[in-house]
């Protein structure tokens, strides 16, 4: 196995964990976590797609990265900083 298939695997493993924790209610997607594990798994999808040039799903991974940050940081409407 090479090192971006283990990369790749682990990122996945990630975004599976989240995913399957949200749809047991164990995770809501609004909680810090599932959206960290969002961003981490996709940022290592990413990198690994990029380790072997398959820019479509680099930018995908990378698209859905800067979401998942970005939601990691925003203040909901309605509350104080």
């Amino acid at each position: 196995m090479k090192t971006s298939d283990i990369i790749a695997s682990v990122g996945v493993i990630i975004l599976l964990i989240a995913f399957l924790l949200n749809l047991f209610n164990k995770l809501s997607t609004d909680s810090k976590a599932y959206k960290l594990m969002n961003f981490i798994g996709a940022a290592t999808c990413g990198y690994s797609s990029y380790l072997i040039s398959f820019y479509p799903f680099v930018i995908l991974e990378a698209i859905w990265s800067i979401v998942a940050l970005i939601s990691l940081f925003r203040v909901p409407r309605g509350t104080s900083v």
